[in-house]
């Protein structure tokens, strides 16, 4: 369903990622994080994987691996793909590969004035586990997010 990135696909996680987070970065006033991320450390290390639909990248994740939990760093959809159930197919790919490497947890951080993506998140059964103010950007609210997975046995 998704496969790892390459180094050969940094710029394009780059425009992907630029794009589908434009909105919010007009709602922002500056970019997100996962804007001005370098991606190239993380794709070494395995954390970004790839969405396609006919060869064209449809969506990407990031993900980091943890002792007890999966953290998804980033998820986005390419705005002309968007509405047509890539985020949830890559929330369910978190959650198989959260439940594939044992962890029973997956969890995720995004701003309190992204509300489109804190509804499908919450519709996707993860919850709200607390809310803090961000450590550099003044006026910024974070809401951490959680969701538990069943880890086979």
């Amino acid at each position: 369903m998704l496969r790892a990135a390459s180094l050969d696909d940094l710029q394009a996680v780059g425009v992907l990622t630029a794009e589908a987070y434009a909105p919010y970065t007009r709602l922002l006033g500056r970019p997100p994080i996962p804007v001005s991320e370098n991606y190239a450390p993380r794709i070494g290390r395995g954390e970004v994987w790839l969405r396609e639909v006919q060869g064209e990248l449809a969506g990407l994740a990031v993900v980091e691996r943890h002792p007890d939990h999966m953290m998804l760093f980033s998820m986005a959809v390419a705005p002309r793909f968007q509405g047509a159930g890539h985020g949830v197919a890559i929330l369910r790919w978190a959650e198989e590969t959260a439940r594939e490497w044992g962890l029973p947890e997956v969890r995720l951080y995004t701003n309190a004035r992204m509300e489109r993506n804190i509804a499908l998140y919450r519709a996707f059964g993860f919850q709200e586990t607390g809310r803090r103010e961000h450590p550099h950007w003044p006026g910024w609210v974070i809401v951490d997010m959680a969701k538990q997975v069943s880890v086979q046995m």
